[in-house]
């Protein structure tokens, strides 16, 4: 498969059936159709988009191993279009793990398993999945090379900077986030607006942020997916909270330009970062009194 300079992305806001695999196939399928009609490239679901946000307590009833034929079936749907769909994840040793699984040409491309398992306010992901342990990228054609993180993944800059490092050049962030998750303070929209802005325009980094809507229980999924260009500008967002495609173009040679105006990546100093990383987890549990915090 070869892409152009240009890509096609768009995030797929829909709202997903807790707990229904099947209905939630279909759907995935007609949207599929949906994106491919419309010269889509790379379509982004929500995580979880297959079982719904507040399934974890069903792992054991909803998991699906990688060659389960539902996902075999999503993958010979979406043709030469690239589909990121999210699932829960039987992997080896029946460990559980959020997990995001690139589709295109009848084979799965890519997969990435959550990291950053959000355990606190009203979330849960410690307590039903195992944690991811890799960050990866995929040649997705051309001079493009894509990634994916999971919702909370985005809060750890760890993460994304890591990415970044890889050679990442348009990322890619299926999230399931209500406006109640983490508390009444907490202005989630209007964060997760400022965190894949952020990234944007610091790693001249195009992201597409795909968020579910609708309720579970008394949580209130508010949408507001988005394509974020690589100056960090918004340049397609959802409209409301209603089930959309937000389509948008990026172009590569406006990821030039960005990371030649400002060269994060290229100045990380990637060396520095495992140094101190190493002398950090050196210093755990070690107290403060007895810590050699010279500088040579």
């Amino acid at each position: 498969m070869s892409r152009p300079r240009t890509v096609n992305v768009a995030a797929a806001q829909i709202e997903s059936h807790l707990g229904d695999l099947e209905t939630n196939v279909e759907k995935h399928l007609a949207v599929i159709d949906e994106a491919r009609a419309a010269g889509v490239d790379v379509l982004l679901f929500p995580e979880m988009s297959l079982t719904g946000h507040g399934a974890g307590s069903e792992v054991l009833r909803l998991a699906l191993e990688r060659d389960d034929p539902r996902l075999r079936r999503l993958a010979d749907a979406t043709g030469d279009m690239v589909t990121i769909v999210g699932i829960m994840e039987e992997g080896p040793a029946a460990q559980f793990y959020n997990t995001a699984i690139a589709l295109c040409g009848g084979k799965q491309v890519f997969l990435h398993r959550k990291i950053n398992l959000a355990t606190y306010g009203r979330l849960e992901d410690g307590k039903h999945f195992a944690q991811g342990r890799y960050v990866d990228t995929w040649e997705l054609g051309g001079p493009w090379r894509a990634s994916v993180m999971v919702c909370a993944d985005l809060w750890n800059p760890g993460l994304v900077n890591l990415v970044a490092l890889h050679g990442c050049t348009i990322l890619f962030a299926p999230i399931s986030s209500a406006v109640e998750a983490v508390g009444g303070e907490f202005d989630n929209p209007a964060g997760w607006h400022m965190n894949v802005r952020f990234y944007g325009m610091t790693y001249g980094l195009p992201l597409v942020m795909a968020n579910r809507v609708g309720h579970e229980g008394d949580l209130d999924f508010w949408g507001g997916s988005c394509v974020v260009d690589a100056f960090g500008r918004i340049i397609a967002e959802s409209g409301g909270r209603e089930e959309t495609l937000v389509q948008a173009e990026i172009d590569y040679e406006q990821v030039r330009r960005a990371r030649y105006l400002l060269p994060t990546v290229r100045d990380s100093n990637l060396g520095l970062v495992v140094r101190e990383a190493q002398r950090l987890d050196g210093m755990i549990g070690v107290p403060a009194s007895v810590r050699d915090t010279g500088h040579n």
